[in-house]
């Protein structure tokens, strides 16, 4: 059975922020996959695209993940750093972050997040940042994390609530985690494509640079 849209919106629903006092997580999507081309990675499907590096670089890391994933949190603590100093601060590659969110802490984390960055990339990366430093699993009010995560860069907390009270950003990180789950393929996170080729899991930097720097040679 393929899951809709409206399926998951009601799984992840924020009204009130009810949610964001449940740890239960909902059941991937069940649908045909298919492997995406390069141009169907590159291209947003309804946000805009949150990405460093240039537009025209020959090389596009697309990274999946959910903010309360521990294996993308350590991947952010770990590995993205050594790929940003080596390849997106040099300005070889372009990466680009998509909210693939396992649960409503993480559709709530990422709503959040781009409210904040307003439109900025650098800020979403930081925030985000932020954001994957959290310990998740000890808090039984994550509210309370998104609180302090807004004070921190500047809101008070009628602010941080009207930013989670945004089902226009909601919907479309939605519609998005179903593009890319149905489009895509992508089932598990975190999950990148490095181009058109795929990685799975927590990989360590030595498994991107080399596959990075086999696509720039080419």
């Amino acid at each position: 059975m393929i899951v809709t849209r409206r399926a998951i919106t009601a799984t992840l629903s924020l009204t009130g922020l009810a949610a964001l006092t449940s740890r239960s997580r909902f059941d991937p999507i069940s649908a045909a996959l298919a492997n995406g081309t390069a141009e169907d990675v590159a291209e947003p499907v309804s946000l805009p695209q949150m990405a460093l590096g240039p537009v025209d670089a020959a090389v596009t890391v697309t990274e999946f993940a959910s903010i309360t994933c521990p294996h993308c949190a350590a991947f952010n603590e770990n590995t993205f750093p050594k790929i940003k100093a080596a390849y997106v601060d040099t300005g070889k590659i372009r990466y680009v972050f998509r909210e693939f969110p396992l649960d409503p802490v993480a559709a709530a984390s990422s709503v959040l997040s781009r409210c904040i960055a307003d439109g900025d990339a650098e800020k979403y990366f930081a925030v985000t940042d932020v954001m994957f430093r959290q310990d998740w699993s000890r808090f039984t009010k994550p509210r309370d994390t998104l609180i302090q995560v807004g004070k921190q860069s500047g809101l008070d907390e009628d602010q941080v609530r009207d930013c989670l009270k945004n089902e226009d950003v909601f919907n479309k990180i939605v519609a998005d985690r179903i593009y890319a789950n149905a489009k895509l393929g992508i089932n598990s996170t975190p999950t990148f494509l490095i181009n058109e080729d795929r990685v799975v899991g927590n990989a360590p930097f030595e498994e991107f640079d080399r596959r990075i720097k086999a696509l720039l040679k080419d």
